[in-house]
Parts: C-alpha cells; sequence; structure tokens
C-alpha cells in the first residue's frame, strides 16, 4: 500500500482516500468545522490547515500521494488552524452556558476546547439581520452561523432541494432561502438536512428552544442579560470558565436527555436515527449513521411524531354496546374476543374467520398474526396491505427471477449509470431514496428517465420525461425491448448463460411493435427508440416502479414486463442494476416476508406443500390448514356472500385504502365480529365491537425490514402510553385465550423462531442487529447477507432466470361520454396515506391542511375553474367533494388526487376491479364525471407550501466566492509575517 509520513510517522492509505480522513483514522487531532464525511470537502472554514511538503494546504480537500511529508502540529500549521478558527469565533455570539446545543457535541465548542482558546482576536459583532422564525419546526439565528457551508452543501447536493445557498457578495455574507425570501415562504420541504449538519446552534429545531438545558427556559430578557454577563467577563476571566461551567451543565442533561435509536414508520426507505427525549418531549430526530439514510431525513422523518403523544391516543380497550363505545379493562375485552370467535369457528368453521396483519408494524408481529390465524383458529385467511400495492411486483420477480424484492441495494441504485423510473412519484413518496438518484443525476452524470402521467419533481429533472396514455406502460416496455432485440442490442452472451424461454418470449413480442406502441401509449416511435439506445448505452441500469404500474388490472405483468427488460439487457447480477419495486409503508415488505399472506408461511414458503406444511406442523406443534386462504380482494366479497363471519384486523384502515371504499364498508358492517386493533379510533374503528389499544413504534421493540430487504432493529423510545399494549403482546394475550400456550417475552424470542422455520431468515438475530447495525435477506446461518442477489445464480432450480411472455388486454373503467376524465391518485411529501399520523403535527397541517385535486391549466380554462373552486367528482362508485389546484403538474383530461384525507377519501371513487392474477385493486384505472360548484374558497395549498417556492440550483457552497471577497486572506501567511516581524524587533 502507498504510504505517508505525519509528524514523522508512516502510515498506509488507501488508493482515493483524502488526507483529512487518513487522519481522522488514525487518530491525529486535527481542527475540521465545516468539513463531514458525508458531505465530503467544503472548504470555508480553514481550520483544518496542515503543512504537505511545505506548504500550507486544506486536509480536506488534499488527496494523498505516496511519499508526502505531512505535518498536523507545525508551527505553521497551528497559526493557520487557530487563525481560521478565530475568524469563525467572530461569526459567532459564543454562550455555551445557556445555549441547548451544548448538549457534547457542538463542533463549535468542541473546536474551542480542543484549541484551547481563551480569548477570541477578531471580537463578535452583530449582523444586520432578525432571526427567521417562519419555518414551523427550525429556526435560523444568523447571529450564530459562522457561515461553514455545511447546510447549503447538504441541501444542494445531498438532499438536492437546492434551496439554501450563502451570498457570499453581501457586506455581511449570510446563509439564504431561495435566494433571500423567508424560511416559511420558500422552496424548503423541512427536510431537516440543514439542521442535522449544523456545527453549532445557528440552525435548530424549534423543539429543542428552551427545553434541552436546565437554564435554557428562561425568559428572553433573562437569558439575554446572562449572555452579556457571560460577554463581559470573558475578556478577564477566559474562555475555559466559562466552557467548563457549560460542559458541567451539560454533563447535567445525561441524566434528563435519552437518545434512542429507532427506525422510522413511515415509508419503505427505512431511515434509521436516534430521538431525543426528555421525559415525553421529543427534543429531536437525529440521523448520523443509518445505513440507509446517513444524515439524511424527509419532513415526516425528522418532524412527523407529535401523534404519539397525541390526546386523540386510544389508552383502554372499548366494547361496543348499541351505536356507542365503552370503556373497558383488558380482562373483559380479552375474554370477550376468545369467547367469540371460539363461538363464531365452531359454528361456522375456522375459515369463517379473517385475519389481517399491519405494514407498519414489526415482523415479529406479523409473524405472530399469522400464527394465530394457521396455529390457533386453523385459517390461511390471512393478509396484508401489500396486496394493495406490492403484490403484483412481488409476482413479476417471481416470475422472472425468483426472489420477491428489490434485487439489490439503494447504494446500486446510486452507481447506476441509467436509473428508469416508472410510475413512481419517489422525491415524494420515497423522499431519501430520491436525493441520492437525484445527487448522482446532478454531480456524477447519472442519465435520468421518468414516464409517468404527471410532471413530479423528478420528471422536471429528467433527462427525458415521457407521459405514456394510461395503464399503457406494459406495451411501450414490450416495443422497446422487440426493438432492443431487433436491431441486435440484446446482451446475448448473457442470455445464453443466465436465462430460460428466449424463444417463447420473442414469439410472444409480435404485437408488440413501435407502431401499435405509438398509437396506443401516445409515444413516439423516434422516443422509445431513444429510450432503447440510453438503456443499452448505460453503464448498469436500475428500475424503480410503484403504485403507477402495479395499482392497474396488469400490473403483475406490466412488472413481469419491467424485469424482461432487464434481463434482455443484461442488467442483473451485477452492482449498479436490476429491479426496484419501491416498497411503501415502512414494512410492507416485512410482512409478506413472514408470513403474513394467504399463500404463504414466512420466508415465501408455500402452505400447500406438505413438505413446507410438515416442518412448520412439528415446529408449533398443531395440524395446519392445507388450502390457500382468501387474500383482502376475496375477504370482502366473502362477507357479503355470507361466507366471513368475523375479522381481526390491527394497523390498517381499511376503511379508506381499500378500493370501491363503500363497498368494504358495507361489508364490515355485515360482520357478526369485529376486533380492530389501532393507536387512534380510526374509519375502521367506527365497524369494531371490540377495540385495542395498541402503541405505535417508538413504544416498542421489534425489526422492520425495508424495501431493499433491510432488516433493522428499533428500540423503545417511550414505554407505553397508560394501558396500550404493543401489537406483540396483545396478539399473544389473545392466542392465550383461545387454548394457546404462548410464552414470548421479548420480540428476540420470536425473531428466534423465525430464524428456525425460515431460511430466508436463518442467520438473523437480534445481537446481529445490535444498534445501526442490519441484515437483507437471504441470511445464512453465519450472519451473511446478500445486499446484491443474483451475483452467483437466479433462484431457481437450475439457477437460470426465466424470460415470461405476457399480453396486453385493455384497461377497467375507461373514460366514456359520462365519465370523461381520468382520475389518478398517489401520495404526498407531507403526508402519509390518509394522514392519520401525520395532521396531527400542527407544522405539517399548516403546510399542507387538507386534499385537493389537481386540474390542468387548460381544463380549467375551458370549465371556468381556479385553484380553490369546489368541484364533485362523481364515479360508478361514489362521490367526494373537493377543491381544486390549477397546475401544469397535470394535462388535459388528466386529474390527480392525494390521498391524504380522511373525510375526502379518494376511495370513495375507485372501483373493485383488481390486477387479475394477485387481486390488487386497479386504483389507477378510475374515470369520473366532474360537477364545477358555483362556490370558490381558499387555495387548498397555502402560499407557505414549498410547491410555490422558486429554488435556486448551484453546485454546492461555491466557496470560490468567498476566496475573490476583498476581505479575504487565506490564514497563516499574514499572521506568521506579523509574528516573525515581532520576534525579530524582539531580538
Amino acid at each position: 500500500m502507498p504510504k505517508v509520513s505525519i509528524d514523522g510517522a508512516v502510515q498506509e492509505f488507501a488508493v482515493g482516500e483524502r488526507l483529512v480522513d487518513l487522519i481522522n483514522r488514525i487518530g491525529v487531532q486535527l481542527p475540521q468545522v465545516c468539513y463531514h464525511h458525508q458531505l465530503g470537502p467544503i472548504q470555508t472554514c480553514d481550520t483544518c490547515m496542515v503543512e504537505v511538503d511545505g506548504r500550507l494546504v486544506r486536509a480536506c480537500a488534499t488527496d494523498l500521494v505516496d511519499g508526502m511529508t505531512i505535518s498536523v502540529t507545525s508551527y505553521r500549521a497551528d497559526a493557520a488552524q487557530r487563525e481560521a478558527f478565530d475568524r469563525i469565533l467572530g461569526n459567532h455570539l459564543l454562550y455555551c452556558t445557556v445555549c441547548d446545543n451544548s448538549n457534547g457535541n457542538c463542533t463549535v465548542h468542541n473546536t474551542a476546547r480542543s484549541l484551547a482558546v481563551e480569548h477570541q482576536v477578531i471580537p463578535f459583532t452583530p449582523k444586520p439581520y432578525e432571526k427567521d422564525m417562519t419555518n414551523p419546526f427550525y429556526r435560523y439565528d444568523p447571529d450564530q452561523c459562522i457561515l461553514c457551508g455545511r447546510c447549503v452543501e447538504a441541501c444542494q447536493n445531498v438532499q438536492v432541494n437546492e434551496t439554501l445557498s450563502i451570498n457570499w457578495e453581501l457586506p455581511r455574507p449570510r446563509v439564504q432561502w431561495d435566494g433571500g425570501a423567508p424560511i416559511g415562504e420558500s422552496s424548503c420541504v423541512s427536510c431537516g438536512h440543514c439542521i442535522t449538519v449544523c456545527p453549532c446552534n445557528a440552525l435548530m429545531e424549534k423543539s429543542m428552544l428552551g427545553h434541552a438545558g436546565y437554564f435554557t427556559a428562561l425568559p428572553a430578557a433573562a437569558l439575554e442579560g446572562m449572555i452579556d454577563v457571560v460577554k463581559g467577563i470573558e475578556p478577564e476571566v477566559g474562555y475555559e470558565a466559562i466552557m467548563g461551567l457549560s460542559e458541567a451543565e451539560a454533563h447535567m442533561r445525561e441524566a434528563v436527555i435519552r437518545k434512542t435509536k429507532t427506525v422510522c414508520t413511515y415509508c419503505g426507505v427505512g431511515c434509521s436515527f436516534d430521538v431525543w427525549t426528555k421525559d415525553r418531549h421529543i427534543l429531536k430526530v437525529e440521523p448520523a449513521e443509518g445505513a440507509v439514510n446517513g444524515i439524511s431525513t424527509c419532513i415526516k422523518g425528522k418532524f412527523g411524531w407529535d401523534y404519539v403523544n397525541s390526546p386523540d391516543r386510544l389508552t383502554q380497550p372499548l366494547i361496543r354496546e348499541g351505536d356507542k363505545f365503552r370503556p373497558a379493562t383488558w380482562d373483559e375485552a380479552l375474554t370477550l374476543v376468545g369467547r367469540r370467535l371460539t363461538e363464531i369457528k365452531a359454528a361456522h368453521g375456522p375459515d369463517s374467520l379473517a385475519f389481517i396483519s399491519s405494514s407498519k408494524c414489526t415482523n415479529e408481529e406479523s409473524y405472530l398474526m399469522q400464527k394465530l390465524a394457521r396455529a390457533v383458529i386453523g385459517t390461511n385467511n390471512m393478509d396484508n396491505c401489500s396486496r394493495y400495492c406490492q403484490a403484483p411486483a412481488t409476482t413479476g420477480l417471481f416470475r422472472t427471477v425468483g426472489y420477491g424484492g428489490d434485487s439489490g441495494s439503494i447504494t446500486d441504485i446510486e452507481q447506476a449509470g441509467l436509473v428508469l423510473i416508472i410510475g413512481s412519484n419517489t422525491a415524494e413518496s420515497h423522499p431519501v431514496l430520491a436525493t441520492r438518484v437525484k445527487r448522482s443525476h446532478k454531480l456524477k452524470g447519472q442519465k435520468l428517465i421518468v414516464s409517468d402521467l404527471r410532471a413530479n419533481e423528478m420528471a422536471h429533472r429528467a433527462d427525458l420525461f415521457i407521459r405514456p396514455n394510461p395503464s399503457t406502460d406494459l406495451i411501450w416496455l414490450c416495443a422497446v425491448t422487440r426493438y432492443i432485440l431487433e436491431i441486435g442490442l440484446a446482451k446475448t452472451e448473457f442470455l445464453t448463460k443466465w436465462v430460460n424461454g428466449l424463444d417463447a418470449y420473442i414469439r410472444s413480442l409480435d404485437r408488440f411493435t413501435l407502431e401499435f406502441a405509438e398509437q396506443r401509449c401516445g409515444i413516439s416511435a423516434e422516443t422509445l427508440k431513444r429510450i432503447a439506445h440510453m438503456i443499452v448505452d448505460a453503464d448498469g441500469v436500475c428500475i424503480l416502479w410503484a403504485m403507477g404500474v402495479t395499482q392497474h388490472s396488469m400490473g403483475s405483468d406490466t412488472s413481469t414486463a419491467i424485469s424482461n427488460l432487464l434481463l434482455i439487457t443484461g442488467n442483473y447480477m451485477r452492482p449498479g442494476t436490476g429491479a426496484y419495486p419501491l416498497r411503501g409503508h415502512n414494512n410492507v415488505q416485512g410482512a409478506s416476508d413472514h408470513g403474513a399472506m394467504p399463500n404463504y408461511f414466512p420466508g415465501y414458503q408455500k402452505v400447500e406443500d406438505p413438505e413446507i406444511r410438515a416442518k412448520f406442523e412439528k415446529g408449533w406443534g398443531v395440524a395446519l390448514p392445507p388450502k390457500a386462504g382468501l387474500d383482502n380482494h376475496q375477504m370482502i366479497e366473502a362477507i357479503h356472500n355470507g361466507s366471513l363471519k368475523a375479522m381481526y384486523l390491527f394497523g390498517e384502515e381499511i376503511s379508506l385504502v381499500d378500493s370501491n371504499a363503500n363497498f368494504v364498508d358495507a361489508a364490515l358492517e355485515k360482520l357478526e365480529f369485529f376486533v380492530v386493533q389501532d393507536i387512534f379510533f380510526s374509519e375502521t374503528c367506527r365497524f369494531a365491537d371490540v377495540i385495542f389499544p395498541a402503541s405505535p413504534s417508538l413504544e416498542k421493540e421489534g425489526t422492520f425490514t425495508n424495501t431493499e430487504r433491510r432488516i433493522q432493529r428499533l428500540y423503545e423510545v417511550f414505554a407505553p402510553l397508560a394501558q396500550s399494549r404493543p401489537d406483540w403482546r396483545i396478539i399473544q394475550d389473545v392466542a392465550n385465550q383461545l387454548g394457546a400456550h404462548w410464552n414470548y417475552q421479548h420480540p428476540a424470542d420470536i425473531c428466534q423462531e423465525i430464524a428456525a422455520l425460515t431460511p430466508l431468515m436463518a442467520g438473523v438475530t437480534y445481537e446481529r442487529l445490535e444498534d445501526y447495525k442490519t441484515l437483507q435477506w437471504p441470511v445464512a446461518v453465519d450472519g451473511s447477507d446478500q445486499p446484491l442477489l443474483y451475483t452467483k445464480e437466479f433462484k431457481f432450480p437450475d439457477g437460470k432466470a426465466n424470460l415470461f411472455p405476457v399480453a396486453w388486454n385493455e384497461p377497467t373503467d375507461q373514460q366514456n361520454e359520462q365519465y370523461d376524465l381520468h382520475l389518478n391518485n398517489g401520495r404526498l411529501l407531507e403526508h402519509f396515506h390518509e394522514g392519520n399520523m401525520t395532521y396531527r403535527t400542527q407544522g405539517i397541517k399548516d403546510k399542507t391542511p387538507d386534499t385537493f385535486v389537481e386540474v390542468s391549466t387548460e381544463l380549467a380554462l375551458e370549465r371556468g375553474i381556479q385553484s380553490g373552486t369546489w368541484v364533485q367528482l362523481i364515479s360508478p362508485y361514489g362521490k367526494v367533494r373537493v377543491r381544486a389546484v390549477v397546475t401544469d403538474r397535470v394535462q388535459g383530461k388528466e386529474l390527480y388526487m392525494p390521498m391524504n384525507s380522511v373525510e375526502k377519501p379518494v376511495n370513495r371513487l375507485t372501483s373493485s376491479h383488481t390486477d387479475v392474477v394477485t387481486h390488487t385493486p386497479a386504483y389507477k384505472e378510475t374515470s369520473v364525471q366532474m360537477v364545477v360548484q358555483p362556490e370558490t374558497g381558499e387555495n387548498p395549498l397555502p402560499r407557505t407550501n414549498s410547491r410555490f417556492g422558486h429554488p435556486t440550483p448551484q453546485r454546492g457552497v461555491e466557496v470560490e466566492r468567498k476566496w475573490k471577497r476583498a476581505d479575504y486572506t487565506e490564514p497563516g501567511s499574514q499572521r506568521l509575517i506579523q509574528i516573525k516581524i515581532q520576534e525579530t524587533k524582539s531580538v
């Protein structure tokens, strides 16, 4: 390995390693205020100056070269470091003794201590700017800002929202939002990146202010007086005594502030972070070293946690009496549930009962729910909400490559030469994952193609954006694949070695000509050819898709077509390639992985396989039903036809999220007995006979599995509120009421049982998942996992993948004279699904207080609509009254309505049509008529919503502009000259 000398010691380094990283790795102390290893060199603070071969350089921006002679502690380097840091203190009003950020992790404070700074040479002078308090979640204090640029780098080049910049040309430079707008009226999406990386207290969560310290809750006037006292005595006593006092107080805080690692409970990206708490107050969410997200969060993961302490929480069991509910004891409620389920099973058989697990709860809880259904009741009527979104993608992958999960990791998506996004509003549905694509596209030359009905953020950033007609993705995918084969650009060597069924597959493409695709999809043949060449020319292709593909009557076949295209072009089996169906909920992957499905035991082991069933019968000590059960969709039909009598559901808002909600509600009303387990009195609870109060993720332990098959552990942040209980405990209590003898003491016990019965999870243990450690299934007994699948073979007996022919069928519920508009629907950045959790965070509610329907500018002009106009949307299945937002995000007769409403749920309009293979509802095949109402209200998107902002994209902090200022000199040189003159005079 190459070597360098650092202060006389020889050190080996890796090719490409930065000097600052080597210095940090070997434990040599070096000031570095602006450097952050996840941001890279920013070069604004100059505190990391070292001598390299006799020259002063910034360690953060210096690449190592074999043979370098480096000094971190030389006279010149030390003088430069101190001068640079003194300039920083000239920008920062230092008052550590009464600062909420004085928690042992303030970079400015710790640097002052490490350099043993006693006095400032450059005095602080106030800046001519007010604090900005206009964002609901954080504030910016210019007098604390040291202009390090970390926040700008994070916003521009990690989050890539491109809101923040530094105006270096001002007499007193400052950080700006959208070039000078108030934060609350800018394009800021409140992702929290800037606060997370701020090295001092310039950017702070409002939830920290007045809460973190022992003295910080004092009135402002008292605090300012204390700060004045501190600054007044500083010239005489120096910083050591002042900082010693603040450190003593910070140490006292450790007794009352807890930092607990958890995993986000929102989307399927699986961000992990520490939650700082004081009693039941959440001080802040601090991401750092999560395997998925690092420093990244979105508005929901960073700030959407108020629901945990909401006064609306269910805190005791409830039992229906007539049309009302009364509080009950746990014993009473459990006894009633045990008795009624037993009676119904005895009267009508085990298949008269059904069970629905939650994709928001833990792997262990889904495992117990399916075990309850199968081993205690004796039915395979078991499902979870993957039926509503991801089952078609799983089917497409089962058919072609063998595993029903992402073929690689988010790091593979970052590495790809081309990312193709189909039917996914990634920046809003999976925001942290989207940041990785945006970063690679902006900084690394990654190409991006987006196919969607709607011009979302990723579409605006794309190198190529196509808008195919609704429900026609299968056609253009097959046409592009056929064209690649016809012109001889398929990866024939890969196909010969690794893929079966090529000849039959080629024959199945006869219909899918470019001309047919152009006619049906509305995409020109030339554009389709361009897509084909971009794919074959790219060094690695990753395809991302979501509900815009899966929630169609041909969702499984379209997902299959995606995988077929990847196989034809050789985009499996190596880094930077593969299929990535983006899972919507935090644990929708894990719920299915752990058997919450009608046809699979945990680990996708078929219930109809006698050998598999015998293994579980031995493990559980019971006989098990041999036939696959009912899925979610079939359960509703079975209730209506009278064969399904009882249901037990937890953590699922079936009344709002299932398609054709009026039809679903009518079914729930018919149930003889309905048990619902939730943290709030949801719409679904209205139909229940017994309601169990459950605990959210912050009040339990367990594991989640994210979209990339990554299993992560979460820890209990708070004790369960009042009488609420973790779901696993409730399920065990119900099972024992029904005669089981379960005795799980901790989710780790359940995990151990899962591993013993599930080859996919054979090596998963809580010890191997401790803290921030993760595993990506399949996990072998020795704990080795597979971040990248198919490196040696595909998951079929012969090790080869299968090309799976698909056919085209007409979509359901097409537009006609009566229902002349197509209604699309999906997620919204600020809210999750119907908003049961996010609407309980006031700042989020203020940003997006209600749902709306997006109307194109041309349709608005035609029908006299403006933003705020009330319209009634009517489908054959129901109607919804909602306000319009006029936008160019949609075009023509396309409408778009987010899911974020309990009062006006979009699923009052959707049908009972499904994907023919998986019964996933065809949510996206909805036609409506629109009746314009006479009144116009406020725009449902307030002016403070980030969509009205104007980002200011740039290549980062643009430090060169700082260096061009007349008052900037590189630290070290001028000060050293003055010192030498003084030394000469003294001689």
